[in-house]
């Protein structure tokens, strides 16, 4: 078995290592490329569509060590975005009229621009401002407690992780206390009205499983979680969405700690999907890292693929026309983005 990835010392030969592995070394070789699954349906390279969706993490801090995160995301990060690029980020929103930005983490309202951020990309008129909270940080500390009441002045979209409906679960994923505390955060998000029918304050939960298997049915799982949560809590909320894990980061360590990682690779190859192709969030996504580089998604920004067009590799330079004309990189961990329905960000996409 391989060592977990923490041995390999730094981050970046940490990386290496990761697409190592990825790569079909020392598991796994046989198994087809991503690109030969590609080739046959003509999508190899995989091009984008017009991007919508203006992806930024401004910063890997977090208030949780969750077990499968793919940002390996903590309180011990550092990584935070600056004001100046986040400016940036602004700029290019006004200037490009992409209609949706999407803020992420880490705890994304660690980063102490935050507000900021969101109250200046509120006065843009974009379609659509998204902020994935992981709940718990609403009750962290006094001074993120009004944070529902913030999110209902600028309108924000929110996105929340919530591994399940019942303690034991999401406590094993993501820590003692994190169930108790994210209940606590959706009762304080459903009081200034999100999630409430009629009030146009959308709250979305975000599942993903906790261990080495593919997510149920996403409508199946809505409902369930809607039941459950409301008769329990009484805490309603607008959709599921499901998201397959991706054996990178964290949940890659786990894979290879529990011998998983090649019933779960072979698990994510049987199961492509070539209708998910077309529907899979790199498309229409560009997704920018705390230091301001561009990658094809969230994935490949945690393995360090930036995008194929050196010119136009970070905001500094940033080209809309040749993003909209790049070749997206690809490798075996696309493979979680096309098994069974598909996964994105906004969940399935077939």
């Amino acid at each position: 078995m391989i060592k977990s990835l923490k041995s390999s010392g730094n981050k970046l030969s940490e990386i290496n290592n990761q697409l190592q592995i990825l790569s079909g070394y020392p598991f796994n070789g046989d198994l087809p490329k991503f690109k030969d699954k590609l080739e046959p349906l003509n999508q190899f390279p995989l091009k984008p569509s017009k991007i919508e969706i203006f992806q930024v993490n401004v910063g890997y801090m977090c208030n949780q060590v969750c077990k499968h995160c793919h940002v390996d995301a903590g309180p011990d990060r550092k990584e935070i975005m600056s004001k100046a690029y986040l400016q940036l980020c602004l700029d290019i929103l006004d200037e490009t009229k992409i209609s949706t930005l999407d803020i992420t983490g880490g705890a994304p309202e660690m980063n102490p621009h935050f507000r900021w951020f969101v109250e200046s990309a509120s006065k843009l008129g974009l379609k659509e401002i998204i902020v994935r909270s992981n709940l718990t940080i609403i009750r962290a500390n006094k001074k993120y407690n009004d944070l529902p009441e913030f999110f209902k002045k600028h309108k924000v979209h929110v996105i929340s992780s919530l591994p399940y409906f019942q303690e034991g679960k999401t406590d094993s994923q993501r820590g003692s206390g994190v169930f108790s505390a994210s209940i606590e955060a959706l009762k304080s998000l459903n009081g200034v009205g999100y999630g409430i029918e009629n009030s146009n304050l959308i709250l979305d939960l975000v599942y993903n499983p906790t261990g080495a298997f593919l997510p149920g049915n996403q409508s199946q799982l809505e409902k369930d979680f809607k039941f459950n949560l409301n008769k329990n809590f009484g805490i309603k909320f607008n959709k599921l969405f499901t998201i397959t894990n991706i054996p990178i980061s964290r949940f890659l360590d786990y894979l290879l700690k529990s011998d998983n990682y090649e019933d779960y690779m072979e698990k994510l190859v049987t199961a492509f999907n070539p209708s998910a192709v077309n529907g899979v969030m790199c498309r229409n996504t560009i997704s920018v890292d705390w230091d301001g580089h561009i990658y094809d998604c969230d994935f490949n920004q945690m393995l360090d693929m930036k995008v194929a067009d050196k010119s136009t590799q970070h905001i500094k330079d940033f080209n809309l026309q040749k993003l909209e004309q790049r070749s997206i990189l690809t490798n075996q961990h696309c493979y979680g983005c096309t098994a069974g329905a598909g996964s994105s960000c906004q969940g399935t996409v077939a």
